[in-house]
């Protein structure tokens, strides 16, 4: 099962090339940020990463199609690499520790290579369909990471990001709801909730709204560490636009809960069960 070796290897160097470059640029007196359309900001290190990133793919991997955040399509190849350069633009910018760069590769639908890249914090965590799921400081200084054995929620370690998302979906009740029903609730947010219950540290992560190069790098991750990942109407994947991730053995209680009351008023739970 060593299809996607070499595209793991090349993920690896992608991101140490990622990581030249956003710690560079981390803190720096003369970092220069703008707002998007949409008001979030981008940053001179989230371009410059994408650009080296995509430079790269051109030489190596020509056929391949690339998507990223900053420079949306190009190429229309069947395999597609899916680059987030900065996630976390947000913790960047302030000088917050907890940002990555998210690298995965694509098959059609299906994400088969996933690498999240967090150099300030020392840590980086990696998969490949049927290769298995790993975090370390580097490729040559790792160990296989697996999610946790925790079966019920009263003794569930819940993360999220923002309550106010859940409050604009629609959904902030269900998601009060899951929460006071678990042992403990934190926020660590972005990528990192989702590197946690891969490595059995928490156990459950949620996200209401998200963009593929948000998502991509995630799943391979998490599923090969032994957890699930679908989205809020229960499709597995990243292509859905927003994440339930757990350690398996929760799914199905935590997706039950958070499901809006109006998609199935007569299954929403009530009360204790």
């Amino acid at each position: 099962m060593a299809r996607y070796a070499d595209d793991l290897a090349l993920a690896h160097v992608l991101a140490d090339t990622a990581d030249s470059i956003s710690v560079a640029r981390f803190r720096a007196l003369d970092l220069h940020v703008t707002a998007k359309p949409d008001l979030t900001p981008v940053s001179d290190a989230d371009t410059a990463v994408e650009k080296a990133l995509r430079a790269t793919l051109a030489r190596t991997r020509p056929r391949d199609s690339v998507l990223g955040e900053e420079y949306g399509v190009s190429g229309a190849g069947r395999r597609r690499w899916v680059i987030d350069p900065i996630d976390g633009t947000k913790n960047y910018v302030r000088g917050v520790p907890v940002w990555a760069t998210l690298i995965a590769l694509m098959d059609g639908d299906d994400p088969v290579v996933g690498l999240v890249s967090a150099p300030a914090l020392g840590r980086r965590w990696w998969a490949a369909t049927g290769l298995g799921a790993f975090a370390g400081r580097h490729q040559h200084a790792a160990s296989p990471i697996h999610v946790s054995g925790v079966s019920e929620l009263a003794d569930a370690s819940f993360c999220y990001s923002e309550l106010i998302s859940w409050e604009e979906a629609g959904r902030l009740d269900p998601m009060l709801d899951l929460m006071r029903r678990s042992w403990r609730t934190r926020a660590y947010g972005d990528f990192y909730g989702y590197m946690l219950v891969a490595e059995g540290a928490v156990d459950i992560m949620v996200e209401p709204e998200l963009s593929l190069w948000d998502l991509a790098a995630l799943v391979p991750i998490v599923t090969e560490a032994g957890g699930t990942f679908t989205d809020l109407s229960g499709k597995p994947g990243p292509s859905g636009g927003s994440a339930v991730a757990t350690n398996g053995k929760l799914h199905d209680e935590v997706f039950a809960r958070l499901r809006d009351r109006s998609d199935n008023p007569m299954s929403w739970p009530r009360g204790d069960t």
